[in-house]
């Protein structure tokens, strides 16, 4: 067996299932799961019928490289999205298509980590996605956390990283909007970033997948390849973004997202892919290229998201450490004492389900920035989050 296998730590739903056993929910209350970042608002109609009516391209392998239109209607989406310089992504090239975006980080890792130089490592936001930890084990990497506080505006403090572990990084995974703080890294630390990526030889892996989650529609969260074209660097060299439709959709069950930006590095992840087998199904790719051309189902979603956050902090206005997130879906709550306690306490009193965010990070530097935190995701229905918030502020004002 690979023993690097045996670094992969329990998933944090698997801790969570561990912490709740014993616990006895009033049998009267529903249960209300804000712990996992499934989208519950509906799918669009016409996602679900380019499906169905795309289904005699079963009888065809689909190309690992995707079609020609999808790739086409994603340059289009990222170039007008992130106002990127006319033509300068090529389909052919600066773009390919992926089975939902978690495959892909953590497939990415594969093919740029290289195992045979000492000390590999890859950095990573601290709390993070497991996937990125998962990916640079099992590249032959070691991952580096780079910690996340209050006291660093919920980003990592990139200044305070020495110059031998930019020398040793070969991938950065940066999350912005950032899962589950929702704080967005500014477009002068992501041109800092690029700049190091040159001096230092490495790729920056940029998660995107909550950026069309917001709450300013005059100010939408800026991206890497945006920032690349904003500092000349519209080749992108050392730049891949990875979006999805899972969460701008509300489209988990499709898997579809991409991978887009340097081009000699995609060149690279198409060769690993085409080994690898992950080509995305022909009616997934048609329904995929109706999703992205599309643009109103994404602002009544967004509109829904805004209308949950402003009743969910009313009511836990003055009974939670709690404040709005620059994007994202979720709340990052600091809890009255330990984090595993309060939802432990929350779903034996209340069947309310959060995760505790000391089951998304690691221990660094001497501490565990995910502690005494929970994280909420407001992917329910508006009347389920209210109810959640409701119970939420009943356990704090009975038992804390």
């Amino acid at each position: 067996m690979n023993s690097d296998l045996q670094k992969l730590q329990p998933y944090p739903f698997e801790k969570l299932r561990l912490l709740k056993e014993g616990c006895h929910p009033p049998v009267a209350l529903d249960h209300i799961a804000l712990s996992i970042g499934e989208p519950r608002h509906p799918t669009p109609a016409f996602i679900t019928e380019a499906v169905l009516s795309h289904l005699h391209g079963l009888s065809a392998y689909p190309l690992t490289k995707g079609a020609p239109k999808l790739r086409e209607t994603i340059c289009s989406w990222l170039s007008t999205r992130f106002q990127l310089p006319k033509d300068s992504l090529d389909p052919g090239h600066h773009v390919l298509p992926v089975n939902g975006t978690r495959e892909a980080l953590f497939a990415f890792a594969q093919t740029i980590v290289d195992r045979s130089q000492p000390n590999p490592l890859v950095l990573m936001p601290n709390p993070f996605y497991q996937i990125y930890e998962g990916a640079a084990f099992l590249a032959g990497a070691r991952p580096e956390f780079l910690n996340c506080t209050e006291d660093t505006g919920l980003m990592p403090d990139f200044d305070a990283v020495d110059a031998k572990t930019w020398e040793d990084c070969q991938l950065l995974y940066l999350c912005s909007p950032h899962n589950p703080t929702g704080a967005v890294i500014p477009e002068t630390t992501l041109a800092q970033l690029m700049e190091l990526a040159h001096r230092h030889d490495f790729v920056i892996a940029a998660d995107e997948c909550y950026s069309e989650i917001y709450f300013n529609e005059d100010e939408p969260p800026v991206g890497l390849l945006q920032a690349a074209a904003n500092v000349g660097n519209d080749s992108y060299s050392r730049c891949v973004v990875f979006h999805s439709l899972s969460k701008r959709s509300n489209a988990p069950g499709l898997r579809s997202g991409f991978v887009a930006g340097d081009r000699e590095v995609l060149g690279q992840f198409l060769r690993y892919r085409t080994y690898h087998g992950c080509a995305m199904p022909p009616h997934h790719q048609a329904a995929s290229i109706m999703a992205w051309q599309d643009e109103k189902h994404v602002e009544e979603s967004r509109r829904a998201y805004q209308e949950k956050f402003a009743a969910v902090l009313g009511i836990l206005d003055g009974q939670l450490t709690v404040r709005q997130p620059e994007a994202g879906f979720y709340l990052w709550a600091q809890t009255p004492g330990s984090d595993t306690e309060f939802a432990r306490q929350l779903y034996d009193r209340q069947n309310v389900t959060v995760l505790p965010g000391s089951y998304l990070s690691r221990e660094a530097d001497g501490i565990n920035p995910g502690e005494d935190h929970v994280r909420m995701a407001l992917v329910a229905p508006m009347d389920e989050c209210i109810d959640a918030a409701n119970r939420i502020r009943q356990l704090i004002e009975s038992y804390y």
